[in-house]
C-alpha cells in the first residue's frame, strides 16, 4: 500500500461574517500577503537604520522613506502579479475575457510578474527621491522572502498549485484534485527554499558579512538564489492545465520527452540577471578601491 502524509484541511478562511446580504472574510493568502510585508518593511527598516551596513556609513533611504516605499511596493505587487498571470499564463483566455482581468478575487498572481512591478515602482520610487538604486535593490531584497514564505503556505493551505504525481512517502492527496493522485506538497518546497533558506542567507549576507558595501550583491544574491530555487521546484510542480493541451508533460517547450515550464522558462533570466548583478558589484567596488 503507497504510504501517504494525510493532506491537513484548513479553512481558507479565518473567519468570515454577514452583514446583510454582504459576507466579510478573512483568508490565509490575504493575511499572508499582509504579514509578509509588514515582516519585510521592518526588515529592511532595520538595516537602514544600521549605517555600518552600507557604503561609506550612508544609508540609501530614511525609515519614513521605506513607509512611503512600501505603499508603491503594495501596487506594484498586485498590478504586476495580476499583469504577470494574464500575460504569462492565460492571455488567450483573458483576450476573450478581458472583463476578469481586474477580478483578482477569483484567484491568479504570478511571482515573475508581481517582481516586474516592484522593480518598476522601485525605479520610479528612486528617481523621485535620488535614492541610489543598487543599494536600495540590496534592500529591498530583503523584504521579499519572507512574503514568498507565508504566501506558499497559503498555497498549500488553499490545496492550489500542489505537485505532480509521485511516489514518495510524504506524497499527499490534496482535496482540490479532481483525480485523487498522491502529490508532491511542492507549495511547502517552494516555502523552504525560496521562503526560508533564501531569506536566511540574504540576512546573513546583510548582517553578517556587509554585503551591502558592493551595492546590488544582495539583489543577485536574491534574484540568482530565487531563480535556482524555483527552477528546482518546478520539477515537482504540476503545470497550469492549459500547458497540457499540446504536450503530455505540461512544458512550455520541449523537445521530445524533455522540456521546460513556464516557471522554469521565466526563472532562467532570474538567474542570468543575478549573476550578473553579484559580478557588476564586485567588479565596480573593485575599480573603485
Amino acid at each position: 500500500m503507497l504510504a501517504l502524509i494525510p493532506y491537513p484541511e484548513i479553512s481558507p478562511e479565518i473567519f468570515s461574517f454577514q452583514i446583510g446580504s454582504f459576507t466579510l472574510a478573512l483568508r490565509w493568502y490575504a493575511l499572508a500577503y499582509i504579514v509578509g510585508l509588514l515582516i519585510g518593511w521592518r526588515l529592511v527598516v532595520m538595516a537602514v537604520k544600521n549605517a555600518a551596513l552600507w557604503p561609506k556609513g550612508r544609508t540609501p533611504m530614511t525609515p519614513p522613506q521605506v513607509e512611503e516605499l512600501l505603499t508603491w511596493i503594495i501596487f506594484g505587487v498586485i498590478l504586476g502579479g495580476r499583469l504577470g498571470y494574464v500575460l504569462f499564463y492565460k492571455p488567450e483566455y483573458y483576450l476573450a475575457n478581458p472583463s476578469e482581468i481586474p477580478m483578482v478575487w477569483q484567484g491568479g498572481m504570478a511571482f515573475h510578474g508581481g517582481l516586474l512591478g516592484v522593480i518598476v515602482a522601485g525605479l520610479l520610487f528612486c528617481r523621485k527621491h535620488a535614492i541610489p538604486m543598487l543599494s536600495a535593490a540590496d534592500a529591498l531584497a530583503l523584504a521579499a522572502p519572507p512574503g514568498l514564505l507565508l504566501g506558499r503556505i497559503a498555497n498549500f493551505i488553499n490545496a492550489e498549485l500542489w505537485g505532480r504525481p509521485t511516489d514518495a512517502p510524504w506524497a499527499m492527496i490534496f482535496p482540490t484534485d479532481p483525480h485523487g493522485l498522491p502529490r508532491h506538497p511542492s507549495q511547502l518546497y517552494e516555502a523552504a527554499l525560496e521562503g526560508l533558506v533564501l531569506g536566511l542567507i540574504l540576512i546573513f549576507l546583510m548582517w553578517g558579512r556587509k554585503a551591502a558595501h558592493r551595492p546590488g550583491q544582495i539583489a543577485g544574491a536574491f534574484f540568482a538564489g530565487y531563480g535556482i530555487a524555483r527552477f528546482i521546484v518546478e520539477w515537482a510542480r504540476e503545470s497550469d492545465a492549459q500547458f497540457y493541451v499540446d504536450n503530455p508533460y505540461g512544458y512550455a517547450i520541449w523537445w521530445g520527452d524533455y522540456g521546460l515550464s513556464m516557471g522554469q522558462l521565466l526563472s532562467l533570466p532570474m538567474v542570468a540577471i543575478g549573476l550578473g548583478l553579484i559580478l557588476i558589484a564586485r567588479h565596480r567596488t573593485k575599480g573603485t578601491a
